[in-house]
């Protein structure tokens, strides 16, 4: 999606060769403008899909989901990191290791959001080492839905993730890929 990748190139920051900053549209905040095309763009790659839910952790995966969701006419289900005294208690939980926060935690859905009938279209702002996209992969195989695939705002091709979830033959669309970053400069694939 090259208008994607140059808004990366514009506002973008590159904080080292394995972290790249975009707070002023992706991560804190949102042009949602900008997300709208995101979220037509990914509906249109899964268009044939039959997709009936999107799923995706909290928080900055709310919106690409939320913005694909609508145009797919789909409920968003985002896991939870922390447990609300509100929450239900019958939850599907796996652990996700936090690439950028560098800790472990827990994911949660509860189980009245994800059924065996539901197709499943996983949406996260990064894919990296594919630990998130992994571990939501693993809470939709528990509800015995289907996982038609994971939509990735921003892959970092130069990490192993994309090729960890397309060796285990799960259909990868990245919107825009990184190939690498130097200190002033972002190489897409």
């Amino acid at each position: 999606m090259e208008a994607l990748r140059e808004k990366i190139r514009q506002e973008g920051e590159v904080v080292s060769s394995s972290i790249l900053k975009v707070d002023s549209f992706l991560n804190h905040q949102i042009d949602a403008g900008f997300m709208m095309e995101i979220g037509r763009e990914f509906a249109h790659r899964f268009q044939d899909e039959k997709i009936t839910k999107v799923v995706t952790i909290e928080a900055s995966g709310i919106a690409p989901a939320l913005t694909a969701a609508a145009v797919l006419g789909v409920p968003v289900v985002f896991a939870k990191k922390t447990k609300a005294t509100t929450m239900d208690t019958e939850v599907y939980v796996e652990q996700v290791e936090s690439f950028t926060r560098g800790t472990t935690y827990d994911i949660k859905v509860s189980k009245k959001f994800l059924h065996k009938e539901d197709r499943v279209l996983i949406i996260d702002d990064f894919l990296a080492y594919g630990h998130a996209a992994l571990g939501l992969a693993k809470i939709v195989k528990k509800s015995g839905a289907q996982l038609v695939g994971v939509g990735a705002v921003i892959e970092k091709g130069f990490q192993s993730g994309g090729e960890l979830l397309r060796g285990q033959g799960i259909r990868v669309e990245s919107l825009a890929i990184v190939e690498r970053m130097e200190e002033k400069e972002i190489i897409f694939k």
